[in-house]
């Protein structure tokens, strides 16, 4: 029976390696590259040149942009989720479209097995395993980083001996880069204290090559979709593409996270996410004007419940299609348009307006309401504190 293995293909280190060594024992090897925003023209006709270099049965691209917009980073936006209130989740849901169309093109070409090059320390292996044996039950899954429990120098030393060379930060610095943001370990995310070095960002420039004066943009929501900047109609796949090479110019969405990772350890990334800091930010604002204060309380409930299940490869759970349900109603009314100041590293809020808006002209907060009398107020304030008053004496005479 032939063999023939499916590799989920980057043109990274890691998946090199794989490609090469599962050669060396004998299997027929396929790739595939998933575009999920992380490559341009450029970068996709460069991957596809390693691949036929490195000898494989033929390769395969992908672009599942708008599938992983339509049934993933929209429920983000709508959940505002940020692990650890920093962390806009950037690859986690990239992995499960590219598990997902990686298994079924296996599938379509007949493979008999699927291969991955995730590490058996990170988050990745479970997502791609999960992913994998959902959409290809059967198939065996391949991990040669994994079962090798390879170094990235030990890995480079390999295809070295073998004549295939990588550039020298591909073998330092672990990077996945996709619509919804980039990430980056290395060394010094591999300690809580460590410091990346300036050359190690990829879409970020250093604070002093950022533009000295600040740059206000206007973003459109519909239903809580983006669907416009700065007065034009955009699909929400340009849209991203448009904001993150904007908001990264003035440094904005970089940052480091420290959180569980799914195997219970504490893990430690560098991110770079403009796109997805920014609309989040505007996407929050707009929800505060239009939201009652119930759901804005249940919505952050459910939303981080949400992320946290997508980031540890739960989105399978059927749970997550009633949180879904919910997220989608609840963005019923949030529709409208919230400036954004990108300054130095930061994206500040500066306005929202909406037809829903509950903040009218009725009011001025702290002075006056045309809504009720003084006497009216005095007396929902009297009801209002009478249980703790009541407490209060209780206490009192109980000498507390």
């Amino acid at each position: 029976m032939p063999r023939t293995v499916l590799v989920a293909f980057s043109g990274g280190l890691d998946t090199t390696y794989c490609v090469v060594w599962l050669r060396e024992q004998g299997w027929t090897v396929h790739t595939c590259t998933v575009q999920t925003g992380g490559f341009d023209a450029d970068e996709l006709q460069a991957i596809e040149t390693r691949a036929r270099d490195l000898g494989v049965a033929a390769h395969h691209v992908l672009d599942a942009r708008r599938e992983l917009f339509d049934d993933y980073l929209r429920y983000l936006i709508f959940a505002n989720a940020l692990r650890g209130d920093v962390y806009p989740l950037s690859v986690s849901a990239e992995r499960i479209v590219q598990a997902k169309c990686c298994a079924r093109h296996a599938i379509a070409i007949g493979a008999t097995a699927l291969a991955h090059g995730s590490t058996a320390a990170g988050n990745d292996q479970v997502r791609f395993d999960v992913g994998f044996r959902i959409f290809a039950p059967g198939l065996e899954i391949l991990t040669p980083i994994r079962e090798q429990t390879l170094t990235r120098a030990a890995e480079a030393a390999f295809l070295a001996a073998r004549g295939v060379h990588l550039p020298p930060a591909t073998a330092v610095y672990s990077v996945n880069r996709g619509l919804w943001g980039t990430t980056i370990g290395g060394a010094e995310t591999h300690r809580s204290d460590g410091v990346l070095p300036e050359s190690a960002w990829v879409l970020t420039p250093p604070p002093e090559r950022r533009p000295a004066v600040p740059e206000d943009l206007t973003l459109r929501f519909e239903r809580g979709v983006p669907t416009g900047l700065d007065g034009h109609t955009l699909d929400p796949v340009t849209l991203i593409e448009t904001l993150n090479a904007r908001a990264a110019r003035h440094g904005v969405g970089r940052g480091v996270h420290v959180g569980d990772t799914i195997l219970g350890i504490k893990g430690r990334v560098a991110f770079e996410a403009p796109a997805a800091v920014t609309l989040i930010a505007a996407h929050r604002e707009l929800e505060k004007l239009v939201l009652s204060r119930h759901q804005l309380l249940w919505k952050r409930t459910l939303g981080d419940l949400y992320g946290a299940f997508l980031h540890e490869a739960r989105f399978f759970d059927p749970l997550m299609r009633d949180i879904e349900a919910f997220l989608a109603s609840s963005q019923r009314l949030v529709s409208g348009e919230v400036t954004v100041r990108l300054f130095q590293g930061q994206a500040t809020v500066l306005g929202a307006t909406s037809p829903h808006s509950r903040l009218g002209a009725h009011s001025r907060y702290g002075e006056t309401s045309a809504l009720w009398t003084g006497a009216e107020a005095a007396a929902f304030a009297r009801i209002y504190g009478l249980a703790d008053e009541l407490y209060a004496r209780a206490a009192a005479a109980a000498g507390e």
